[in-house]
Formats: C-alpha cells, sequence, structure tokens
C-alpha cells in the first residue's frame, strides 16, 4: 500500500486469497479499515487483542509466529478445541498466519519486506530485540516512511518483562480488589486494556497519516493502561492524598452500589443516584429510609454505609434472588443477579457467533463489544490460523519464488501446516 498524499484517506487492496474478519458472505472486502494491511509480531494477548479488533474493522493482519513454537498462548491450555488453545483462539480471528523464524537471516529478510508493504506494524519485543533484529521502529521506517508503528511494552521507559499478573500487583489494581486480602481480577484485565489502548491509538495515527501523510509511533505499556484503568480510584487518590482503600463487591463512593445475599444466591444492586435510591426504597417497602436525613444524598449514604447495608442486607435474606431481581428491575432499579460465564454468554443474545476451524470444525467465539454498519453482520470471519497456515500464501504476495519458499521450508526458517483435510 502506498504512502497516501496529505488529505486523502489510505486506499489499497488485500492480496488475493486473504481470508479476514471485514469479508462479507460474497467475498467483497468492507469495514473502515479496508485495504489495511497489519504485520503483527506481538504475541500472548494485549497485541493480538488490539489486532483483533483491527480485523474485526477490516483490516488485513498477518500474524508472525515462530515455527516451532508459534504464539505463547497455544501452550497455555486445556482446555483445547481441535488441538488449539481455548486461551489463542479467544483473541486471534479474522488473521492469516505466518510461521516464521525472524533470527535467522533469510527470517529477517521475509520480515522487512513484509513491513515495508505494511500500513501498521505491531511488536511485543522486549527493549533491544526489535533493534537486533532489524525489525525496530528506525528500520522499519527507512523502508516504509508513513508506516504505524506501534511497541507494547510492560513498563515505560523499564526493560523489565511485563506480565498481567505482575502488572496488577504493582499498578495497585489487586490492592483495591478483594475483601480481606488482595485478589487478582479473574481475567487479564491489563492486558486486555493495553490492547484497547493500542488499537485506539493506532485508529488515530491512521487517521492522521491519512489527512497529513505522516507516519506516526505509538507506544502502550501495561503499566501505565492498568494506571489509566484506574480511574476515578486513582483521582479520588490523588485529591485526597490517602491510599486507597478496598471495598470487595462495594463501591469506594456511590451506595448502594454492591452485593447482597438473598436467601438462595447472590445478586447486585447498582442505585447510581438519590432517585434511584428512593425508588429502591419503596419498591421494597422501606420507604422511610428513603425519607431519612442520614440517607439523603449519596454523601449522606457514603458516609453512613454502616448503618444503612445492614438494613438493606436484613430485608434482603428474606427472598430469593430471583424474586429481588424481578421486583426492581420491574420498578427501573438497576439490578442483576449474578451469573457463571457460560450462563452469561448463553443468556445474551448476539453475544457468541460461530466459525469452520480447520481441525476444531465448527467453533463458537465471543464477539466483541462494537458493531458498524459498514462490517455486516452476515460476514464472513476467518478463525483463528493454524501455526502457519497461510505462510505459503503470503510469501507468494510477497514475490518469494516456489524454490525459495521450499528451501526456507527445508531450512525450518518458515512453516506451513498442513492442510487437515488431506
Amino acid at each position: 500500500m502506498t504512502a497516501p498524499t496529505a488529505g486523502t484517506p489510505p486506499t489499497g487492496t488485500p492480496p488475493t486469497g486473504a481470508s479476514q474478519s471485514g469479508t462479507t458472505t460474497s467475498g467483497t472486502t468492507t469495514g473502515p479499515l479496508a485495504g489495511v494491511r497489519v504485520a503483527d509480531f506481538s504475541r500472548v494477548l494485549a497485541g493480538p487483542y488490539a489486532t483483533m479488533l483491527l480485523a474485526e474493522l477490516g483490516a488485513e493482519v498477518i500474524k508472525v509466529e515462530h515455527p516451532v513454537h508459534g504464539d505463547d498462548s497455544r501452550a497455555w491450555g486445556p482446555p483445547h478445541a481441535g488441538g488449539e488453545a481455548a486461551y489463542y483462539l479467544s483473541a486471534n480471528r479474522g488473521k492469516r498466519g505466518l510461521a516464521l523464524d525472524v533470527k535467522h537471516p533469510e527470517g529477517r529478510e521475509v520480515a522487512r519486506r513484509l513491513c515495508a508493504g505494511a500500513d501498521v506494524v505491531i511488536e511485543n519485543f522486549r527493549p533491544g530485540v526489535a533493534a537486533r533484529l532489524g525489525l525496530d521502529e528506525e528500520t522499519v521506517r527507512r523502508a516504509n516512511p508513513s508506516v504505524v508503528y506501534c511497541s507494547i511494552r510492560g513498563y515505560t521507559g523499564d526493560d523489565r518483562p511485563g506480565f498481567d499478573a505482575t502488572i496488577q500487583a504493582e499498578s495497585g489494581l489487586m490492592h483495591i480488589t478483594g475483601e480481606d486480602k488482595p485478589i487478582k481480577p479473574g481475567v487479564a484485565i491489563t492486558d486486555v486494556l493495553s490492547g484497547l489502548n493500542a488499537a485506539v491509538a493506532i485508529l488515530g495515527a491512521l487517521y492522521r497519516r491519512a489527512t497529513a501523510g505522516k507516519g506516526e509511533r505509538v507506544e502502550v505499556s501495561l503499566m501505565n493502561s492498568a494506571l489509566s484503568g484506574l480511574v476515578n480510584v486513582a483521582q479520588s487518590a490523588l485529591v485526597s492524598g490517602t491510599e486507597a482503600e478496598r471495598y470487595g463487591n462495594a463501591h469506594p463512593t456511590v451506595v448502594p452500589y454492591q452485593t447482597f445475599a438473598a436467601s438462595d444466591g447472590w445478586f447486585v444492586i447498582a442505585a447510581g443516584n438519590d432517585r434511584l435510591f428512593r425508588t429502591l426504597c419503596e419498591a421494597i417497602g422501606r420507604a422511610d429510609l428513603g425519607t431519612d436525613a442520614r440517607f439523603a444524598t449519596n454523601g449522606d449514604r457514603v458516609r453512613n454505609r454502616d448503618v444503612l447495608i445492614p438494613e438493606l442486607s436484613a430485608l434482603f435474606a428474606t427472598r430469593t434472588a430471583a424474586e429481588w431481581t424481578s421486583l426492581l428491575d420491574g420498578a427501573g432499579v438497576p439490578v442483576g443477579r449474578i451469573r457463571g460465564v457460560l450462563e452469561a454468554l448463553r443468556a445474551t443474545e448476539g453475544a457468541t457467533f460461530q466459525v469452520e476451524h480447520p481441525t476444531a470444525g465448527t467453533l463458537d467465539l465471543v464477539r466483541t463489544g462494537f458493531t458498524l454498519d459498514s462490517v455486516p453482520a452476515d460476514r464472513e470471519i476467518a478463525a483463528p490460523p493454524l501455526l502457519g497456515q497461510h505462510t505459503r500464501e503470503v510469501l507468494t504476495e510477497l514475490g518469494f519464488a516456489p524454490s525459495d519458499i521450499s528451501r526456507m521450508e527445508e531450512a525450518g526458517v518458515v512453516r506451513q501446516a498442513v492442510d487437515p483435510s488431506t
């Protein structure tokens, strides 16, 4: 794809045979990023999640993995489907797979060609590694001045390896989660936040390139993403000058906004303003609490939570969770019964969709949290690729002759996945 002139949107045609998230059932490439090529050298979750979102928007993403072990997340199981770890399957749909040893001289030449023709290059190597491989921003930009180059790190200005669990600990996220002791949230949330931040920043950089004709460097750190994701809790700590406290399933500055135990299970109430609190009190037959001066405003309720919450808890323990959620939902009070993950996926309309995977067959995947008019709901979405599933295809597009590809395969520089149908 050539660099656009100032004020001209990026244009381009995805390579023949590209199978991607933005492809409709008729085979027509669609979505706002149609024609954008992404060279994805990232692994595990933050980078792959970001590039999966770009694929959802129509970009052509080429996922580069080591030809022997591939993305680390391929080994993070069980469970597996068709020999593929569920962890890997969660963040890699809509991409083509290139198995490549970037440490080998011939592998570096393949990577160089890929980067030279890419609109976006994304990597999460440890600092210094990209430069040793000739895949650093300076080197890539010499051949591709308008490229958007994205680096994802654990820490800004620090070469320590960053994993979600350690970032959760050092960012304060674990400090504010749990009740009696620090608890790690059940999902790698700092990786997810970093992936979202990377995708947003890349989109901004692509827009600048389209309007000004200039490339951009994007740098995302898991630590800064985690700190930014603390939002009101971080700001409250700065404003008050005191360390944030742990509130478990309650809220530090909104009351009542927490879990309650019914006679048969747990549910959540989120009375986010004074009107909702009064509505709650009337619905449960305790209108007196809504007119009590101690609970008149949210600030009053925060200061007097130790009085209010026991009153509500005693009442909620007398009926089932289904009864309370039905009653409060009917009154317009935000309420929800605590579900299991599988239960929630099955109960939410449109939460999942199916793809046909080469080894797993029909595979259920979870949809992203957004939809666009330009990306039809009936589009064909490529299943997460096998390790090296599209290697020969991509190398051919990059101009390598069949004899060169065969030689590199024999030398272990690249790998083509075996077609399971044969």
